[in-house]
Formats: C-alpha cells, structure tokens, sequence
C-alpha cells in the first residue's frame, strides 16, 4: 500500500493519530527531506524506518524504486515537508504511476495551507481554484491571472516571502482592484493575515520584509445580479 501522509504545516498538533500510526507502521517512508521527515519522527518518538528521498529532481529514480518496493508487498509512506504531497510538492508522478501499475493507495488527510488560507481570507469559498506557484517573468505572471480575469471563482495561489509585493502589482493589473488577502505563517505563532483591495495590500507590503510561508487569495470576478425579467 502507499499511503500519502499529510504532515504538520507548521503546528505539531495539527498531525492526525492515524498519521502517526501509518508512520509508525510502515517500512518505509519515502520524503521531499529526509532531514526534515526525521525531525518530524524524533519530535513524535518514531523509531527511524528506512528512508527515500523522493523530490523534485530524482522523481522518475526514487519513483521506480518506491513502485519495486510496492510491488513486492512493502508498505510506503509518502510524505512533503509540509501538508500535502502531490500539491505543489513532489509527489504526482508516483501517484499516477501508482494508479497506472494498478496499485493500492490511500491518501491520510491532514493541514492544507490551501484550504486554510481560503478560509481565513473570508472570501468566498462555493467555487474557488488553487493555481499553485505563479511564474516569476513578468509577461508570464500577467497571462498567468489574465487567464482568470472572466471567472468567478476565488483564487488561491503559494507565493515566496520575496516576491508577494510584484505579485500584487501583477493581480491588480491584470484583474482590477479586487478583494484579496496574503497568509502568512498559517497554524504557527506568528499567524498573520492581511486583508483588503489589491490596491490597499501592495501598499501594506511595499518594502515590506516578509518570513516563512506565504499564501494569496484574490476574489473571482463579480457578477451583476440578473434582473427578474431576465430570470
């Protein structure tokens, strides 16, 4: 079995019990960090299992190695450094190639900065898309929200603590002054969330050093209520 394990984005507590019990139970646990994936284990009193490093550069090796193992009955763990595998992290490629060989997995839920910063904006969260990690040229980071400018849903995206300020400046150009809001440092102790118009949040964070994980949500398109006569 392979079992995709969703870990702590920033708060230990938030790690599941049968998260731990998978990561306990299993042969091996195959990770974006070993160093990281261990800290986490000695933090919970895991004995070390053996250890694969599957990350963005080795996923076709470590990803044949890890369907060797699953197919001559080892059970594996898949980890990221933090929430999901797969989202934004290493991880896709085995799961397809997982469902493709025609092997068993499961997926163990846990902290998502994805579903958490939608929440936390106070956008609205009945129709919403996660674009992930937008491009850094600037031709590229405008087409990337001009793609979304006629639709209605709330946005979602990762962004490096570096980069949040021409982000914004891109949104705005792109999509007008919207409702937004910037995530910072979800479920740890300097949670920080920013909220208002495109216009006002570039002005908060211009010059602005910013730590650790950041995560923007920009409200969809509005649409004009319909008249009676048009229902």
């Amino acid at each position: 079995m392979l079992y995709i394990v969703a870990t702590p984005i920033g708060n230990l507590g938030d790690i599941s019990s049968r998260a731990i019990e998978v990561l306990k139970s299993v042969t091996v646990i195959a990770c974006e960090d070993t160093r990281r994936t261990w800290q986490l284990l000695s933090s919970l009193e895991i004995p070390r299992p053996e250890m694969i490093s599957y990350r963005e550069g080795n996923e076709e090796f470590a990803g044949n190695r890890i369907l060797g193992l699953l197919k001559s009955g080892v059970d594996v763990a898949l980890c990221s450094d933090g929430g999901y595998p797969a989202i934004s992290d290493p991880g896709f490629r085995l799961v397809r190639s997982a469902v493709a060989e025609g092997l068993e997995l499961t997926v163990i839920p846990g902290a998502s900065a994805v579903n958490i910063s939608l929440i936390m904006s106070g956008l609205p969260t009945s129709s919403w898309t996660f674009k992930g990690f937008p491009p850094r040229k600037p031709g590229a980071l405008h087409r990337f929200f001009a793609d979304e400018a006629e639709l209605s849903h709330t946005m979602i995206l990762f962004e490096s603590p570096f980069r949040v300020s021409p982000t914004l400046k891109a949104a705005l150009e792109a999509l007008g002054d919207r409702n937004a809001a910037v995530c910072m440092e979800l479920t740890k102790l300097h949670e920080r969330i920013e909220r208002g118009s495109l216009s006002e949040l570039i002005a908060k964070f211009e010059g602005v050093k910013i730590k650790g994980e950041v995560s923007i949500v920009v409200e969809g398109k509005r649409r004009e209520k319909r008249s009676h006569d048009d229902e």
